[in-house]
C-alpha cells in the first residue's frame, strides 16, 4: 500500500537506480535522467544501469514534473555534475522540499583550484560538501545525506545492507527512513551531517590505497596498516573542518571502509589496483563509465591538509603519485621509512 506522495530520484546511474528500486518497495518513484535517449531506452527495456527497474518506477527527463510530484527527492549524480544538476533543479524547488543526496564528493568554489597540484593550499571556506552545495544553490533548507556501506551491485542483488541518513532536521531523518527502510535495508540516523559526509567522501582515498596494496601484492598486514593510519589522518583533518569523531566509528566511517577497501566492486579500489599495475590516471579515468570520486578527493584533501598544517603523509603521497607521477613503489618505500610516533592520537 503506497503513501499518498511520490519520491524522486535524480540520476539513473548504478547507485541512483539501486536507490530508486529500494524506494519503489514502499513508494511510487520518479527516476530522472537528463538525456531523453536514455529515458526512452530505460522505458523500452525496463533496464537501467544493468538493473531491472521496479514496476512502481516512472522514468522521466522532466525535472519540473518530478519536483511538482515529489517533495522528498534523492539527488544521486557524480560530484563533478552535482552543481549543474542543482542549478537545473533550482527554479522548480520550493522551501518545503526535502533533499537527501547520495553523492560522495566535494566541490571547490574557486575556479582553477581543482587543477592545482599537490602543493596547493585550499581553505575550508572554498570547499563545499554536497549538502552545502544544495543550500547555496537553491531555496531548500531541509537537506540530508545518505552514506554507508552501500555498494550498488549488492543492493541491486537484494543482499542485506544498511545506511545512515544524516541531517540537522528530525523530519529529514524520519522521512528518509520511512521511504527507504525494508526487511533487507536498515536505516540509521545522525545529526552530524558534516562528519557523515566527510567520512563517506574521504574514505574513497583509502579505497584507492587498498587497491594499490592489492595490485602490488603487498599483503593484508600492509592493507591494515594503510587503512588504520590513513583513517587517523582523515579523522584529524575532518576534526579541523568541524566533524565529530563519533561519526567515523559508524556506518559512514568504519562500515563504508570495510566495504569499499576490500571489494573489487568499488570503483575507487579498481583505480588503485590499476595504478599499481602501471596504468596512468588519465587512461583509467577515460576508460571508466562512472566517476571514481576518490581521485579528485585526494587533491582536495591534500590541499586542505596543506592549508591547515595537518600532517597527512599518506594523503600527500597519494596526491604526488596521482598528480605528480611519483612512482607507486617509491611512494610505498617513502611511507615505510616515514618516522611515525604514537599509535592512536585522535581520541
Amino acid at each position: 500500500m503506497f503513501k499518498k506522495y511520490s519520491v524522486g530520484v535524480v540520476g539513473a546511474g548504478s547507485f541512483g537506480t539501486a536507490v530508486a528500486n529500494l524506494l519503489a518497495e514502499n513508494n511510487h518513484v520518479y527516476l530522472y535522467s537528463r538525456r531523453l535517449a536514455n529515458v526512452e531506452q530505460i522505458i523500452n527495456s525496463k533496464i537501467s544501469s544493468n538493473q531491472k527497474i521496479h514496476e512502481n518506477i516512472t522514468v522521466t527527463n522532466d525535472i519540473g514534473l518530478l519536483t511538482r510530484e515529489c517533495y522528498l527527492i534523492f539527488p544521486i549524480v557524480s560530484s563533478d555534475g552535482f552543481k549543474d544538476m542543482i542549478r537545473t533543479m533550482a527554479p522548480f524547488l520550493r522551501p518545503d522540499h526535502i533533499l537527501i543526496h547520495g553523492t560522495k564528493g566535494l566541490a571547490v568554489k574557486k575556479k582553477g583550484l581543482e587543477k592545482l597540484k599537490h602543493r596547493a593550499r585550499i581553505a575550508g571556506k572554498n570547499v563545499l560538501t554536497m549538502s552545502e552545495l544544495i543550500r547555496s544553490e537553491s531555496v531548500v533548507v531541509r537537506v540530508g545525506c545518505m552514506a554507508g556501506p552501500n555498494l550498488a551491485k549488492e543492493i541491486a542483488q537484494g543482499l542485506p545492507a544498511a545506511t545512515v541518513i544524516a541531517s540537522r532536521f528530525d523530519e529529514v531523518i524520519h522521512e528518509g527512513r520511512l521511504a527507504l527502510k525494508s526487511p533487507r535495508f536498515q536505516v540509521y540516523g545522525s545529526y552530524d551531517i558534516v562528519g557523515v559526509e566527510l567520512a563517506g567522501v574521504l574514505k574513497n582515498i583509502l579505497a584507492i590505497g587498498s587497491g594499490i596494496v592489492s595490485g602490488l601484492n603487498l599483503g593484508e598486514n600492509a592493507r591494515a596498516l594503510l587503512i588504520t593510519k590513513g583513517w587517523a589522518e582523515i579523522i584529524k583533518l575532518s576534526e579541523v573542518l568541524g566533524a565529530d569523531v563519533k561519526s567515523f566509528l559508524g556506518l559512514a566511517g568504519i562500515g563504508d571502509i570495510i566495504a569499499t577497501c576490500s571489494s573489487p566492486n568499488s570503483r575507487n579500489y579498481s583505480v588503485g589496483y590499476r595504478l599499481a599495475k602501471g596504468e596512468k590516471i588519465s587512461e583509467i579515468k577515460n576508460s571508466m563509465d562512472e566517476v571514481a570520486e576518490g581521485i579528485n578527493t585526494i587533491r582536495i584533501a591534500n590541499g586542505l591538509a596543506n592549508y591547515y598544517n595537518v600532517n597527512c603523509p599518506i594523503i600527500k603521497t597519494f596526491a604526488q603519485g596521482i598528480f605528480d607521477d611519483l612512482d607507486v613503489e617509491a611512494g610505498i618505500e617513502y611511507l615505510m621509512k616515514y618516522r611515525m610516533t604514537m599509535d592512536v592520537e585522535f581520541i
